[in-house]
This record gives C-alpha cells, sequence and structure tokens, in this order.
C-alpha cells in the first residue's frame, strides 16, 4: 500500500471492518479499556440489538466547548450507531474505570465545530471522512448531515441491566 491512509481505507474498504481490523478493534478496545492510553481514547461498550451481548469497540472522545462527544467515522450505516440508537443512547465508557452515559444525538447544524476537532484528535479517521481537518467551516458543514455525532452525558444513577451490565438487557428509564 503506497501509504498510512490507503491501509486505513483498506481496512474499512467495504464500510464495515475487515477481518485484520476486527482484531486490531479488539486489541485497542482492551487496551484503551484499561486506560493504558491518553484520557481521549477509551473502549465504548454497548449492548448489541440483536444479539443482546455487549459489543465493545475502540473509540476517540473529541472533547469540544467543555463537552464529550463520539463521532463516527464511517457514517450512519455502522453497527455500533445503530445499537446506541436501539439502546436509547445508553452505553459505558470504560478507561481504567467503568462511566455510565448516555450518548445524544447532536443535530447536524451543530456538528462542524465538533467534527473539525474530531480530525485533529483522530488521525486515523482522517482518510474516512471526505474533508481535510483544516478544510473552512462550510466544508464541515456540507459532510455534517452524513456523519453521526454524540454528546456524551454521563447518567446520574446506574440502573441494572444496562449497557455494560451482563445481566439483562437494557430497559428505559
Amino acid at each position: 500500500m503506497p501509504n498510512y491512509g490507503d491501509y486505513l481505507r483498506w481496512l474499512y474498504k467495504t464500510g464495515r471492518p475487515n477481518h485484520f481490523a476486527r482484531l486490531q478493534n479488539h486489541a485497542s478496545a482492551a487496551v484503551f479499556g484499561a486506560g493504558i492510553w491518553p484520557g481521549r481514547l477509551a473502549a465504548l461498550d454497548v449492548r448489541g440489538r440483536v444479539s443482546g451481548r455487549v459489543i465493545s469497540l475502540p473509540v476517540v472522545i473529541t472533547d469540544y466547548d467543555r463537552e464529550r462527544y463520539l463521532v463516527s467515522m464511517l457514517g450512519e450505516d455502522v453497527n455500533w450507531v445503530r445499537n446506541i440508537r436501539a439502546a436509547d443512547g445508553r452505553a459505558v465508557l470504560r478507561h481504567g474505570r467503568r462511566e455510565q452515559v448516555r450518548l445524544v444525538n447532536v443535530p447536524a447544524e451543530d456538528r462542524a465545530p465538533i467534527l473539525r476537532r474530531y480530525l485533529v484528535l483522530a488521525p486515523g479517521a482522517r482518510p474516512h471522512i471526505p474533508v481535510d481537518r483544516r478544510a473552512p467551516r462550510q466544508a464541515f458543514e456540507q459532510i455534517a448531515p452524513t456523519i453521526p455525532v454524540f454528546r456524551v452525558t454521563a447518567m446520574t444513577t446506574a440502573q441494572p441491566g444496562s449497557a455494560g451490565s451482563a445481566a439483562q438487557p437494557a430497559r428505559s428509564q
């Protein structure tokens, strides 16, 4: 492969992780969840909408305007986004400790500055998002409707069976 960006695109060339990418994601989620890397790298645990199993994946937590956000670098049509929506946003972030969170969809018109910040923090996502991190805000506004962004909010009370608990599927509040 001529360059690193081509390699990263190859990992997800069908819009889904290939076998090697799945292995890398599994290892990354374990390392990030253990808190070994910087705080912006974590593991996201969400209950699968079909299997009911807790699924872990590595994520980059994007800080912007004193809030935390998660971005789907592959767009809307990915399992973790569908699983989050099916779980009413309930999930667990792990980075050395477990944090029960709710992920709240950010309206497309508010995503542009968050997407720009994400591309600064997540160089591995750059080949998947069709805008340069130094592009004007208008370029980010044009792609914002196609890239889901979720605001991370801490849940004040953890309910039994919420995402991350192996005992029961997620329940509504």
